[in-house]
């Protein structure tokens, strides 16, 4: 029976390469300058610039504008529709039956209710906001919105 030994593990063919050794002469092809070229701050010894740094010229990066801002309420903020509330089997509807039935996600603190959709049954909101068109649908629906 063939075990396999630490001491016969080996790398797969051509996934090493083997190390560039730079100055070895002329003939090398890396030889005198080893590849760095002639003089200047990336030819030195420890000479190197901040990643985006561009030899005093102002970078790319601080040259193009600030675009866009990402608003952290977002996170927690959610829309509902009426048709969505009007396939739920509910009557009182606040943000835990949203969670479960997967109307919204975990992490969801506020929620507002939109007019879209019609609604055909009396629902009761409790800590759930609405829009005046979906209030004004949910009250015709003999519904209550307590904010």
């Amino acid at each position: 029976m063939n075990t396999m030994q630490l001491n016969t593990l080996s790398p797969a063919e051509g996934e090493k390469r083997s190390r560039k050794r730079v100055g070895r002469g002329i003939g090398s092809g890396t030889g005198k300058t080893c590849g760095r070229g002639h003089k200047g701050q990336k030819a030195r010894s420890g000479g190197f610039t901040k990643i985006g740094f561009e030899g005093g010229q102002m970078p790319l990066q601080r040259r193009l504008p600030k675009v866009g801002f990402s608003s952290r309420v977002s996170i927690t903020t959610a829309q509902v529709t009426l048709s969505e509330l009007d396939k739920l089997t509910e009557s009182e509807i606040n943000i835990e039956v949203l969670k479960k039935h997967n109307l919204i996600t975990k992490n969801i603190k506020r929620v507002k209710v939109m007019l879209s959709g019609e609604i055909t049954r009396a629902i009761s909101l409790t800590d759930i906001k609405a829009t005046k068109g979906a209030k004004a649908a949910i009250e015709s629906a003999k519904g209550s919105v307590g904010e």
